[in-house]
C-alpha cells in the first residue's frame, strides 16, 4: 500500500476529505486507520463515503464503542494488531 492514513483526531474532518480526494486523483493505493477520538469523524456522511473507496479502511473496535454509543460501524472493526500490520504494508503514513 502507497499510503496510510491514521486517524486519532476528531479535527481530522476538516482535513481528510481533501486528502483523500488528491489520493484518489493521483491514483494511489491507500488505506486508513481509525482510533481514539478520530473514530468520530465517520459520523460524517461524505467522509464515510470517501473511506469506502480504501484499499482497507479499519477502526480501532475499543475506540469505536468508547466514543460512537454503539452505532453500527461503516467499515471493518479492528485492533491495534491490524493497525501495526497496515503500517507495515505502507510505504508512507500520514498521521491526523
Amino acid at each position: 500500500m502507497e499510503l496510510m492514513y491514521v486517524v486519532s483526531s476528531r479535527d481530522a474532518q476538516t482535513l481528510l476529505p481533501p486528502l483523500l480526494r488528491a489520493t484518489r486523483r493521483r491514483g494511489a493505493g491507500w488505506s486508513v486507520f481509525f482510533t481514539g477520538e478520530g473514530v468520530a469523524v465517520l459520523r460524517d456522511p461524505e467522509l464515510a463515503t470517501l473511506v469506502a473507496e480504501a484499499g482497507r479502511a479499519v477502526v480501532c473496535e475499543h475506540s469505536w464503542l468508547r466514543h460512537c454509543d454503539g452505532t453500527p460501524c461503516p467499515v471493518e472493526l479492528g485492533s491495534q494488531t491490524d493497525h501495526s500490520a497496515m503500517i507495515a504494508d505502507a510505504s508512507k503514513v500520514i498521521s491526523l
